[in-house]
C-alpha cells in the first residue's frame, strides 16, 4: 500500500513539474522605443539624444554607456537573463556582423507606433527624434529573416522556439502630441489608429512565423517626472493620494484597455498563437502604491539624474547635460532621467511578467529573486 502511495506521489509531482516546466526560448526578437533599445539609436549617431553614450547612463550594471536610455539593464535584459540568453543584439550591430541567431532587437529610441507620415500630415513631424516607426522595424525583421532560416519549414522550427516582444510602443505618439500642448480628448482620438497599428505589427509577425508574442501596455504617465513638471497643476484634486496626475493615468488606461481589446481579437484570430499581454501600468503602480517595501527609499515620482525642480526635472538641464547631476544611489529610485526608469525599477516590471503577476501566462518559474 505505502509503495503505491509514493508512486502516486511520484506521479502527481512529475505531472506537476510538467506543467510547471517553463518554455525555453532559444532566440527573443524585440520591437520598440527608449523603453527596451539596446543601442540602435545610439549607432545611429544619436543626433537627437547624444548623452545617452556617456555616463551616468549605463553607470550601474555595464560601468559604461551602452546606448539603454537608463543607469543599468531593460525589462528586455532581464528577460534575456531568465532564459539564459545573452543580451539582444541591436539590428544596426547586427548589420555590421554581428550574430543573430538568439534574436534581435530592433527598438530604437523615439520611435513611433504609427508611421512619420502621420505626424508629417499632422504638422508634428519636427518634434519627432526619428522615422524607424514600428513598420520600419519590421521591414528590418523581415530583410533578417532570411539569414536566420531558409525556408518555410526551418523558419516555422525556428521561430516556435523565439519570444517576440511588440512594445512596449506607442507612447511616444502621445508624448509628442501631448507635448505640443494636445489636449487629452484631442489624444483619445489617436487611440484606435495607435492601437490598430501595434494589432496589425503583431498580426504581421504570426503571419511571419511567430507563435510567442508578449505585447505590453503603456506605464502610468501621470506618475512621470516629466509629465509631473510639464502639466503640473495648482489644483488639489487632479493628483491621487500617491501625488500621480489622475487624468494621464486615465489615458494610459484607456490606451491599454482598447490594447487588450485588440489582442482579444487577434486571439480569436490566431488560435495556434501565444499572445500574452504586458500589464506594464500594474506592474509600475505596485511600486508607487508601496515604494518603500519595493526598496525605493528616494521615492517613485523623483528622477534620480537631473537638474532640480520638485521632481528634478529640468528641460533646460536634463540628466548626462550641463546642470544635472546623478543621484548617488539608483536603486532607491524608480526613476532615472524623468521620462525613463532605473534598472531598479525595470527589474521588479520584468520579474512580474516572468512570474506572471502582470502577465498571463507568465513567461515562466523565475529565476531572480526578488
Amino acid at each position: 500500500m505505502k509503495n503505491k502511495f509514493f508512486i502516486l506521489v511520484i506521479l502527481f509531482q512529475t505531472v506537476d513539474l510538467a506543467l510547471s516546466t517553463p518554455k525555453k526560448y532559444e532566440s527573443i526578437f524585440n520591437f520598440g522605443d527608449s523603453l527596451s533599445d539596446t543601442g540602435n539609436l545610439l549607432l545611429s549617431g544619436a543626433l537627437v539624444f547624444p548623452v545617452i553614450g556617456q555616463l551616468p547612463y549605463g553607470e550601474t550594471f555595464f560601468q559604461h554607456a551602452t546606448g539603454r536610455c537608463s543607469d543599468g539593464r531593460l525589462i528586455i535584459d532581464f528577460i534575456a537573463e531568465a532564459f539564459s540568453l545573452p543580451y539582444l543584439q541591436p539590428y544596426l550591430a547586427v548589420k555590421q556582423g554581428q550574430s543573430s541567431q538568439h534574436g534581435v532587437n530592433f527598438a530604437f529610441s523615439g520611435a513611433t507606433a504609427l508611421d512619420a507620415e502621420f505626424f508629417f500630415q499632422r504638422n508634428m513631424g519636427s518634434i519627432l527624434w526619428t522615422n524607424n516607426s514600428l513598420n520600419v522595424q519590421l521591414g528590418w525583421f523581415r530583410k533578417l529573416k532570411s539569414d536566420l532560416c531558409s525556408d518555410n519549414e526551418s523558419c516555422d522550427d525556428f521561430f516556435k522556439k523565439s519570444l517576440f516582444l511588440v512594445g512596449e510602443i506607442g507612447g511616444n505618439d502621445y508624448n509628442y502630441a501631448f507635448f505640443l500642448g494636445g489636449s487629452i480628448k484631442q489624444l483619445q482620438s489617436m487611440v484606435p489608429s495607435v492601437v490598430g497599428a501595434i494589432a496589425n505589427a503583431t498580426s504581421a509577425l504570426i503571419e511571419e512565423g511567430a507563435v510567442e508574442l508578449m505585447v505590453p501596455g503603456n506605464f502610468p504617465i501621470g506618475c512621470s517626472a516629466v509629465y509631473l513638471t510639464l502639466f503640473e497643476s495648482p489644483k488639489k484634486e487632479d493628483y491621487d493620494r500617491h501625488g500621480c496626475l489622475k487624468a494621464f493615468n486615465g489615458f494610459a488606461k484607456y490606451h491599454n484597455n482598447q490594447l487588450k481589446q485588440a489582442l482579444d481579437t487577434l486571439r480569436q484570430k490566431y488560435p495556434h498563437a501565444r499572445i500574452f499581454y504586458a500589464d506594464y501600468y500594474g506592474a509600475a503602480m505596485r511600486y508607487v502604491h508601496a515604494p518603500l517595501h519595493h526598496g525605493f527609499y528616494g521615492g517613485t515620482l523623483k528622477a534620480c539624474c537631473g537638474g532640480g525642480g520638485p521632481y528634478n526635472f529640468n528641460i533646460s538641464a536634463r540628466c548626462g547635460h550641463p546642470g544635472s547631476e546623478a543621484c548617488k544611489d539608483p536603486s532607491v529610485y524608480s526613476n532615472w532621467d524623468g521620462i525613463h526608469l532605473t534598472e531598479a525599477a525595470y527589474r521588479h516590471i520584468a520579474l512580474a511578467l516572468i512570474n506572471g503577476s502582470s502577465s498571463h501566462p507568465p513567461l515562466m518559474s523565475s529565476p531572480l529573486s526578488d
